[in-house]
């Protein structure tokens, strides 16, 4: 069973198809999805299709980019939607200083907020970080000083430094079709290094589609090409990469059960 931990099924470039997307995904081999929330006043929609499919889970949280339409989000907001059956994990959230959608300070306090959340509910918090590795790293370990949380640097495409530092307190990371991208090799480079036991796979649809689907919408069903770069970076067979991902992948989102 292939596993996709970080889709947007919800998003509107799939208004046109989604049940057709989702069947492709399940004649590819994907078993398991993660819905990823955008923003909690979009919690209804990433939601649903947790709730309609058995296969599919969903977290909660605001990105980064959106984070300034919701500045006063509390940790009470978010642990009370973390309440559903079905959410196994709060973010998307972070930090994202290449397009600055939302001012850095609001971000970073948003940020604080899901960590916060994740501490309290002990799900996972799935990160963002883009161009801002030394305020992540700042909060992150201020954060982790003050009470340890489990954390996800997803489709990590940061720095080798703020890698090495996070994984020291306990980060997983996920792998995206970035790492098939023939400009990626800084990419592929920090995927070699990272601990064996913590890495995951996603898509990130339906952006960043891998080669030799790339300039196409992505979609779940092409994450099997990312399974077979991180095979190909990391030396392993497809096999151990898919039974060393999905225990990774089920020691982080504990909230699922094994099956």
């Amino acid at each position: 069973m292939l596993i996709d931990s970080h889709v947007n099924l919800h998003a509107p470039q799939y208004d046109e198809d989604r049940q057709a997307v989702i069947d492709r995904a399940r004649v590819a081999g994907v078993g398991l999805m993660v819905n990823i929330s955008d923003r909690v006043s979009n919690f209804e929609a990433v939601y649903a299709l947790a709730a309609d499919n058995a296969d599919i889970w969903a977290t909660v949280g605001t990105h980064p980019h959106e984070s300034r339409e919701n500045p006063d989000l509390t940790v009470a907001d978010l642990l009370a939607l973390a309440e559903h059956p079905k959410i196994v994990g709060i973010g998307e959230c972070g930090l994202d200083f290449h397009y600055d959608f939302s001012p850095r300070d609001v971000q970073a306090a948003v940020f604080r907020t899901h960590v916060n959340a994740a501490r309290d509910s002990g799900l996972p918090l799935v990160v963002h970080t883009r161009e801002a590795d030394d305020v992540m790293w700042d909060i992150l370990s201020e954060e982790h000083e003050r009470g340890p949380f489990t954390f996800l640097l997803h489709c990590y495409t940061s720095g080798a430094d703020l890698a090495r530092k996070a994984a020291h307190i306990g980060a997983y990371f996920s792998v995206s079709g970035i790492a098939t991208f023939k400009a990626a090799q800084d990419v592929r480079d920090i995927i070699a290094e990272m601990p064996a036991d913590r890495i995951i796979v996603e898509t990130d649809c339906p952006y960043l589609a891998p080669i030799p689907m790339r300039g196409r919408r992505n979609e779940p069903a092409y994450v099997t090409h990312v399974y077979d770069k991180l095979a190909e970076i990391r030396g392993w067979t497809r096999e151990e990469t898919i039974t060393r991902t999905t225990n990774a992948f089920y020691d982080l989102f504990d909230r699922i059960p094994r099956p």
